[in-house]
């Protein structure tokens, strides 16, 4: 079980989190800092192909669009949190149904915060062929 304490990148990954699961672009964006980004997963990949993140809060609400508006639903899995210094990271799974499959994702999560709380970069660490090969009809 994750820890249970207040450290604000926690705290930010938590909204986070809440906000992805209540399908709320508007409550997940205004969770990033003006000059925050995005990385998931880190590197190249289907949603960002040059592998350079999204930065900026256009180019965040544009990840949503092509990553998380696709899914039906989105549950976080973690079994444990580690926080340290501006960050916190979160060890476990990403499960998403996608149009009756369901696909898990396990990895590392982190999550950087500036000192108002507001997230400076959340970086997911998980390899997509993977998770593919966890993809089964529901």
């Amino acid at each position: 079980m994750p820890a249970d304490t207040d450290h604000p990148a926690r705290v930010a990954g938590r909204a986070s989190q809440t906000a992805v699961r209540a399908r709320d672009k508007e409550q997940w964006l205004d969770l990033f800092a003006a000059d925050g980004w995005v990385e998931d997963p880190v590197g190249k990949s289907g949603f960002d192909p040059e592998g350079k993140g999204h930065h900026g809060r256009e180019a965040i609400a544009a990840f949503w669009d092509k990553a998380i508006a696709q899914t039906d639903s989105i549950e976080f899995r973690f079994h444990d949190s580690f926080a340290c210094g501006n960050e916190v990271v979160f060890v476990g799974m990403i499960r998403s149904i996608v149009g009756g499959m369901q696909i898990d994702a396990e990895g590392v999560f982190t999550y950087r915060v500036n000192d108002e709380g507001k997230i400076l970069a959340l970086r997911a660490f998980w390899e997509t062929d993977r998770a593919m090969r966890t993809a089964q009809k529901i």
